[in-house]
């Protein structure tokens, strides 16, 4: 079973729910019998002791079996019934059934009790003096309104004790004919209702307390009902019932917060691979449905030592207690199930499943660190083991490093005087006159020296600044325009994000509009790559840059993306063969797949460029192979403008 949630102790901000420290409230019945238990002892010992007084002060004046043998057995019964009550019981077990029965029994005890107390006293008011006489009618003023009071949660005990004393009492001092022990009669039996009044209202009381109780107790009861429910929303990720990027961050906090007594435990992020296609194509309900799939296979798969949550889109994030090793093992694993082919009606479809981790407390202490490190190692392992696990290690701390000096130097760069402009010649094989250039980009960091042309777009596409650099880079090309001769094209190359954001495609079309350039000498360059993503998106945005004149450039043809519909399908003009098809020009087999691409480029009337030339042998078998144009090492390495041209010069004059 999936660990999906985690009691309140477990977690401080409460996932999900309020703490249970309110006690259930008892049903009224049990709390009537629980009270009425507590006061029944002191009821049995005021018996007990106003029996033995009564009994003690007629000693000599009745009968034994009447001061003697009839009260001590009364006040056995009593004893009994006292030590019965004394015993201590389970109170969480008291239902309402045994409530109700125990009630009954009360009831039925109250009246065997208060006829036989009331009747031995009678019987003994036949004995002694005046004194022994008043006795007997405080003894039953007394006790009765000791009863009473003792029996207030149980009213109908009461009113059977009181009707019975002391209706047999004033029906005995009526029937004696005095005057004043029917005064004293009367005067108990008013001061008897009076008190089971009073008895009644604070019965009612009771039970208006208990009802109160009862009910706010329901509705504390269905507040906590609403905020567990709502701390569940509030940490659940409604599309695959997983825990989200909220619980999983909090959880997160959590361990950090155990410091030294946590458990070892990694963090992971794993990304699925293909799945944006399969959204573009087969529709968002479809991709739901994939993602509610794969987020059932990971609730079942894992045990109380993992907590895998849903991050947002494709990406789920992971907490597993235990070593590394075990991590990546449980992690490769989860890969290859996320793999499995997945039904969709009458569509099966997989995808593949990259994953990174980084443990603790080695990775980092922080939970930012943690995450950006396990991040980054799924980065990796996207591009150099795409459907395995990578872990976080020194190699890639010294890249992270790195990469974070980049950022830091690129964000703080004056791309104004730090970038500059080589041009790379593209020139006719047979005569080896130059065509055009291709412009490509050179950053000059103060405090990195010389950056990489793909360091620098891969740093400016992880800091979202692609747009920023490229428009850098093509007002430089556009500086160095005028110095162009007019007979020669510019080539400027646009990375995938270009073609993905309508706002850099519009700013480039602007800037060509107020330069007044002869856009049919500038070609766009796009990579196959570019083409991944959203097709319809990257299509749309080069038929916007061939609207002002600009030619399209496929670059890298041939590295398996592309194919003969989407070169149907694009606005493309030039297509340039990726440099990996001139290392093959040295073997029969790769001269003939060459040949068969121009022949194919050639079937659809685009030019055609080959990229990569280093020998002389190569731009030979380019040649023979009919290739018109050529761009290489060995014919030229990108320098700048004015030295190209300078040369140039000097190789057409000579």
């Amino acid at each position: 079973m999936a660990r999906t949630a985690d009691t309140p102790d477990e977690l401080p901000h409460g996932q999900p729910g309020i703490p249970r420290d309110d006690p259930v409230r008892r049903p009224l019945l049990v709390e009537q019998f629980l009270r009425l238990r507590r006061q029944l002892p002191p009821m049995y010992l005021i018996l007990t002791m106003n029996a033995a007084t009564l009994a003690y002060t007629h000693t000599g004046f009745a009968p034994r079996w009447i001061s003697v043998w009839l009260p001590g057995a009364l006040i056995t019964m009593c004893l009994l019934r006292l030590i019965q009550w004394l015993r201590p019981i389970d109170e969480d077990g008291v239902t309402e059934a045994f409530a109700r029965k125990m009630l009954q029994q009360i009831e039925f005890m109250a009246a065997i009790f208060a006829a036989g107390f009331v009747s031995w006293a009678l019987v003994l008011d036949q004995y002694g003096g005046s004194a022994e006489h008043g006795h007997v009618t405080v003894f039953v003023a007394i006790t009765v309104m000791g009863c009473i009071f003792c029996l207030t949660y149980l009213p109908r005990a009461a009113h059977i004790v009181s009707y019975i004393v002391l209706g047999v009492f004033l029906t005995y001092c009526l029937a004696s004919g005095t005057i004043t022990l029917a005064a004293m009669a009367l005067n108990i039996l008013l001061v008897g209702l009076v008190v089971l009044k009073v008895l009644r209202d604070s019965f009612g009381s009771f039970t208006a307390l208990e009802d109160s109780q009862a009910e706010l107790q329901q509705e504390r009861a269905a507040a906590q009902r609403l905020a567990e429910e709502n701390a569940r929303l509030a940490h659940s990720d409604p599309l695959t019932g997983l825990p989200n990027r909220r619980y999983f961050f909090a959880r997160l906090d959590a361990l950090l917060a155990r410091g030294a007594d946590a458990p070892p435990f990694c963090i992971g992020v794993i990304d699925l691979d293909r799945f944006k296609p399969i959204n573009d194509v087969h529709g968002h309900a479809q991709g739901d449905r994939l993602l509610q799939v794969i987020g059932e296979r990971l609730r079942g798969a894992s045990g109380p030592e993992a907590v895998i949550a849903r991050l947002g889109g494709d990406e789920f994030g992971l907490i597993i207690e235990g070593t590394l090793e075990a991590a990546e093992a449980m992690g490769t694993w989860l890969c290859e199930l996320v793999q499995q082919p997945v039904p969709l009606g009458d569509l099966v479809v997989s995808v593949g499943c990259s994953g990174g981790l980084a443990a603790w407390p080695e990775a980092g202490g922080r939970a930012h660190d943690l995450f950006d490190r396990a991040d980054f190692a799924l980065y990796h392992a996207k591009k150099a083991r795409r459907g395995g696990v990578v872990r976080f290690s020194a190699e890639l701390e010294r890249i992270i490093r790195s990469e974070q000096a980049l950022e830091a130097a690129l964000q703080s760069a004056d791309l104004t005087r730090e970038l500059a402009m080589v041009y790379q010649p593209v020139v006719r094989t047979r005569t080896m006159r130059m065509i055009g250039v291709e412009a490509l980009a050179r950053w000059e960091s103060p405090t990195l020296g010389a950056v990489a042309a793909e360091l620098l777009f891969s740093t400016a596409e992880r800091l979202g600044m692609a747009r920023t650099v490229t428009l850098a880079a093509f007002d430089r090309v556009l500086a160095d325009w005028p110095r162009l001769p007019r007979d020669q094209r510019l080539s400027f190359n646009l990375a995938p994000t270009d073609i993905a954001d309508p706002g850099t495609v519009t700013a480039l079309m602007d800037r060509i509009a107020r330069s007044r350039i002869d856009a049919t000498r500038l070609v766009f360059e796009i990579t196959e790559t570019s083409l991944i993503g959203d097709f319809d998106v990257a299509r749309a945005a080069l038929e916007r840059l061939r609207t002002c004149g600009a030619m399209i450039a496929l670059d890298d043809f041939g590295t398996g993306y592309s194919s003969l519909s989407t070169l149907h399908m694009l606005p493309i003009d030039i297509i340039k063969i990726d440099r990996s098809f001139a290392e093959r020009l040295d073997d029969a087999e790769g001269r003939r797949l060459v040949r068969a691409i121009f022949n194919l480029t050639s079937s659809l009337n685009l030019e055609c460029v080959f990229e990569g030339i280093e020998t002389e042998m190569q731009l030979m078998e380019a040649t023979l192979a009919g290739f018109h144009y050529a761009q290489g090492y060995f014919i030229e390495r990108p320098i700048a403008l004015d030295v190209l041209l300078e040369q140039r010069m000097r190789q057409n004059a000579a």
